[in-house]
């Protein structure tokens, strides 16, 4: 490994969990293709599956604020 991949590496493992998750998805998007692997596509059907219940009344809505506590917490 180069120097300067091993200052970068270095560099990118200090930042937050959001820069690093920020940082890691401009590279992989930079590396072409269409974005959308197997597990992309699960996940664009899960969320569709969840909205149309919430849609049909069988799932109920989660406010803002209690998602915003909920992951203030998980990131302490």
């Amino acid at each position: 490994m180069s120097d300067i991949l091993k200052k970068i590496e270095r560099e990118a493992l200090s930042l937050s969990h959001q820069e690093r998750a920020f940082l890691a998805d401009r590279l992989l998007s930079s590396l072409g293709g269409n974005g959308l692997n197997d597990i992309d596509i699960e996940w664009i059907n899960e969320v569709e599956r969840r909205y149309n219940e919430y849609k049909d009344g069988k799932r109920k809505g989660i406010s803002a604020e209690k998602i915003y506590a909920e992951v203030n917490r998980i990131l302490k």
